[in-house]
């Protein structure tokens, strides 16, 4: 059965329909639905099941409001659950289904938990599954697990297409409604860069449906007008699909551009996120009208007055042909007269206020529709939907003065501005008594760094509900944004509207107001969660007054809509339980996004190959080309180990070994990280930031460096080389350099902001290669003129130099105990001079090595490796490492905290080298064992393995370990059992195996 008005819909075109399935039926609707317009023209009434007790639930709003009509779109790769059917543009094909029911919509066996309402009242959870414990993961979990969620997940891989975007404007105006226009005109005539965006298909907000007239003319003329002369100012863009997501510090919004929802076989991306800068922001979001609360007002079939009147005039759509209509303010009655002239039947609107309405109850009357003053619903008749109302005084508790017969219930509770992104960055709120809404606190707006307020908010949702005021105001909140931002707004007086005269609202928040305990059971607040009225009464008897503490007792408000139609109804009743006023009661906290968006559209093309993209250094390329075997070293894949034809790794990584001590190799470091600090106060900060001193290095010169956390844990190393008097680069671990370059922005910003220091991460910027073995200096001396000789160019010192004709900085340091040079070049030419170096060092029999190489000779050596040496619970006193902590500075990041009595325990396990005595290799992480038990029956430990290799250079298996007294038990032999129950010995040696005096780096 069609439900769809000969007169058409304001924004169908009725010459192109479209086809549809929903539940697998095959339907029909027309281009410029919506899929829940559609849905009641083809009369289905009854979309879904509520979560709790599985209600039927229909359709209640026509926007972003609408808490009940959520499914599940498209199949396969394009499925995507819990979309709201009224913010859904009908297009040819679409598919969806109805949620949260089994084993169909119209039976669904979970409604017997509706028969269990007195045992399922706010909080039950709570009170039952915290007892008997065993009872929890056997019998309670799974249960509450299969029932969580109202979706299903989609299984198949988003094929879909999605970017970010970033935009710099002027002035942001988030709302395409009349205000919005006229705040965007008015702010664009000064010349200020605007963007104006609004969440829907179309401009004008209510206004075309609600009628008035702007300057003369109808108001949806006024639209189309206002809407041509913005699309030709070049300092202008507008968009709709799109909503403004969240406000936050700095001027900052996020848009959420719905891009290709309604066509989605179109070329480019399906949604699109918008990271938007603005001087100034407006919102002009409208306001949302208020459910009543009555028994039976979540049958299908019971809906907003303004979405009755939304669906009629914009899609042409009938709810029903008896439509009731219960107010407690004069909006209303638009509906009741939009419906009458359309040549439906209103048997009567109840008006709970006992003067009754103003002109436009007049109207009504004057179209032949009874108005009943002081009169409210007791309950409405009907299942899966409407079938009648039973009418009593609204002064009394309930008793039932007659029955009307109905297929339709319009109510109105009065409206609330949209006040959700005003407040999302500290923008507060005020009562208004008059019409019963919070709205913005104009006086406490938000405000920047140098107290500037950078949020206004303008027409509607800023609590004016008149058109004339609200075209007024929005007018005077452009230009004001316009000049806040540098801008001279022009003396155009603002639209004219002709205002209208209405009776004050009432604010009704329980219907009847003294209704029974019986009645309040089945007076519903949050549709979607089953809150009822009696719910958040039962939740201040019990002591949960803080309207947050509410909240999360009875669920109000945590459902997808994030109780954009329950939250004021509910803290009402949640003050007139605790007998107070409202505005002690407060609100609920704002949070971004105003609603869900997409997972896939914050993730944007961060997917796939790109979710986390390879970084390479210059000489990627020919390590593949040349046997490179690649291992993940935070986003880098470095060269494991360089395959030659029959080897396996083993062999190669000694292989390499050999050749570097013998002769000559080349490593690839250019991952390790290089962050410039700078400014008069670079010393003094990086003073705070190692544990050793910085600021006394001499230009030229480098000095090894340890970084603690503010806890006192290890948490970085490097050479820091000072370039001149304000100038040092340190370097870093290749998987550090992102975190150590922000833990120095997050001091510069937060505790030291008044110190004169730059920081850059120019990891990329540079090419690094190691020059390492006997034969180092030899091979470089034949590529430049410049004198390295060890005089010239002293270890832990550096010189800028040119190579092969490339200019360079050649840094004297060692990270395997061989004569080594770490040269530094510019990116670009980085591949060139490793193709220089590979060529002069045929002669030496030179070869590459990778990252297990490094570690080996490292650990032959005794030097320490972050993440294997340290695990985030290391301090360097553990590692025997006091020399580099300085004593000639009072402060540094961790000393307090490495003064704790934790921290300076002698029983902390101390670094030492092992040496098994079968020549094997320890297992990585092995833990040595100590006579007797601990609490839990299990043996006693007295150290661990932290890096453990075979060396090739001493023919044996040798470790580096944190034991128990290590320092002062060199040659006791300790125990570790493997996994196979086998243990394996292994002797306590100085870690440092191999060229102790340092003779060999320092040649």
């Amino acid at each position: 059965m069609s439900t769809r008005l000969a007169t058409g819909g304001r924004l169908l075109e009725t010459g192109r329909a479209v086809n549809f399935t929903f539940n697998g039926k095959r339907l029909t609707g027309y281009e410029g639905d919506t899929l829940a317009s559609a849905l009641l023209a083809n009369d289905q009434m009854l979309v879904g099941r509520s979560f709790k007790y599985h209600r039927p639930r229909g359709i209640v709003a026509s926007g972003g409001e609408e808490p009940n009509a959520l499914v599940g779109l498209g199949t396969g790769a394009r499925f995507e659950p819990n979309q709201r059917a009224t913010t859904t543009e009908l297009f040819d094909g679409l598919t969806a289904t109805s949620q949260n029911h089994w084993p169909s919509l119209e039976f669904d066996v979970g409604a017997v938990n509706s028969k269990l309402g007195r045992f399922l009242t706010a909080g039950f959870y709570y009170k039952t599954f915290i007892s008997p414990r065993p009872f929890w993961k056997h019998i309670y979990e799974p249960i509450i697990r299969q029932s969580a969620g109202l979706g299903k997940a989609p299984k198949d891989r988003d094929e879909d297409k999605y970017e970010h975007f970033y935009a710099f404007v002027d002035v942001v105006i988030i709302g395409g409604g009349v205000a919005g226009l006229q705040a965007a005109r008015a702010a664009g005539q000064a010349g200020a860069k605007v963007l104006l965006m609004e969440q829907t298909a179309h401009w004008g907000g209510r206004a075309p449906v609600d009628g008035g007239s702007v300057n003369g003319q109808p108001v949806d003329k006024f639209v189309d007008e206002i809407v041509s002369e913005l699309e030709t100012m070049d300092n202008v863009t507008l968009r709709t699909r799109m909503m403004g997501a969240g406000v936050y510090d700095h001027g900052y919004v996020l848009g959420y551009e719905r891009v290709n929802d309604h066509q989605p076989d179109a070329p480019g991306p399906r949604h699109r996120l918008w990271r938007i800068r603005a001087g100034q922001i407006v919102t002009a979001t409208g306001a949302i009208e208020r459910p009543l609360s009555f028994a039976g007002n979540d049958i299908p079939g019971v809906m907003l007055a303004s979405a009755v009147r939304d669906y009629a005039v914009n899609y042409g759509v009938s709810i029903g042909d008896r439509t009731v209509v219960v107010t407690n303010n004069d909006d209303a009655y638009l509906t009741a007269i939009t419906l009458k002239n359309m040549g439906l039947d209103v048997p009567v609107i109840l008006d709970a206020r006992a003067g009754g309405g103003g002109a436009l109850a007049d109207q009504a009357r004057d179209l032949g529709i009874r108005v009943e003053n002081g009169k409210g619903i007791a309950k409405v008749l009907g299942g899966k939907r409407v079938s009648g109302v039973a009418v009593c005084a609204q002064a009394g508790e309930g008793a039932v003065v007659e029955e009307i017969e109905c297929d339709a219930v319009a109510m109105s509770g009065g409206w609330s501005p949209v006040v959700h992104l005003w407040s999302h960055c500290g923008g507060k709120l005020i009562w208004d008594d008059a019409q019963a809404h919070f709205r913005p606190d104009v006086d406490k707006a938000p405000t920047g760094a140098q107290g500037e307020a950078f949020v206004a908010v303008a027409g509607t949702a800023n609590g004016h509900l008149d058109l004339a005021a609200v075209l007024a105001d929005a007018d005077a909140v452009g230009k004001a944004a316009a000049k806040a931002t540098g801008f001279n707004p022009k003396r155009k007086a603002a639209p004219v509207a002709e205002a209208t005269q209405a009776a004050p609202v009432e604010a009704i928040w329980l219907m009847p107001q003294g209704a029974g305990i019986n009645l309040r059971m089945k007076s519903w607040l949050d549709y979607q969660n089953d809150v009822k009225v009696s719910d958040v009464q039962l939740a201040a008897r019990e002591g949960f007054e803080s309207v947050e503490h509410a909240k999360r007792y009875t669920t109000l408000g945590m459902a997808t809509d994030q109780g954009k139609l329950s939250n004021i109804n509910g803290l009402a009743i949640l003050s007139d339980a605790l007998n107070q006023p409202i505005p002690q009661t407060g609100t609920t906290t704002f949070r971004p996004p105003y609603t869900p968006i997409s997972l896939s559209a914050i993730a944007g093309q961060a997917r796939g190959e790109i979710f986390q993209p390879i970084r390479k250094t210059p000489m990627h390329s020919w390590h593949q080309e040349n046997g490179a075997h690649f291992e993940p070293v935070g986003q880098w894949r470095r060269p494991y180990c360089y395959l030659q034809s029959g080897e396996s790794t083993k062999t190669a990584v000694h292989r390499e070994i050999t050749q570097t001590r013998n002769s000559l190799a080349l490593l690839d470091a250019s991952t390790l990280g290089k962050i410039i600090v700078k400014g008069p106060d670079a010393g003094k900060f990086l003073d705070m930031l190692y544990t050793n001193m910085m600021s006394t290095l001499k230009p030229g010169k480098c000095r090894y460096g340890l970084m603690c956390s503010e806890n006192g844990f290890l948490m970085d190393d490097g050479v820091v080389a000072r370039i001149d008097d304000d100038t040092f680069l340190c370097h870093t671990t290749t998987g550090g350099a992102e975190s150590i370059h922000g833990h120095m922005e997050e001091w510069l910003q937060t505790e030291w902001w008044d110190w004169k220091v730059y920081t850059a991460n120019v990891t990329e910027q540079y090419a690094q290669i190691a020059v390492v073995g006997p034969n180092a200096r030899k091979v470089l001396e034949k590529l430049t003129q410049d004198d390295i000789s060890a005089d010239a160019l002293a270890f832990m010192s550096f010189a800028d130099i040119t190579l092969a004709g490339i200019k360079a900085r050649a840094y004297r340091i060692s990270f395997s105990g061989e004569l080594s040079y770490e040269i530094a070049v510019s990116a670009s030419e980085g591949r060139a001079l490793w193709d220089k170096l590979l060529e002069a060092g045929a002669e030496f029999d030179v070869t590459t090595y990778g990252t297990e190489g490094l570690h080996v000779m490292r650990a032959e050596k005794g030097f320490i490796m972050i993440g294997d040496e340290t695990d985030g619970t290391v301090i360097p006193q553990d590692l025997n490492m006091q020399w580099a902590i300085s004593k000639k500075k009072d402060d540094y990041l961790g000393k307090r905290a490495q003064e704790r009595s934790h921290m300076t325990d002698p029983t902390r396990w101390k670094l030492v080298g092992l040496e098994t005595t079968d020549g094997s290799v320890l297992p990585e992480g092995a833990y040595a064992t100590a006579p007797g038990t601990n609490a839990n029956g299990q043996r006693n430990t007295q150290g661990r393995v932290t890096s453990t290799y075979h060396s090739p250079t001493l023919g044996k298996g040798i470790a580096m370990a944190l034991v128990l007294n290590g320092p002062d038990r060199m040659g006791e032999t300790l125990e570790f059992p493997k996994v196979d129950g086998t243990v394996v010995t292994a002797k306590i040696v100085d870690p440092i195996f191999y060229d102790k005096d340092g003779e060999k780096q320092n040649v």
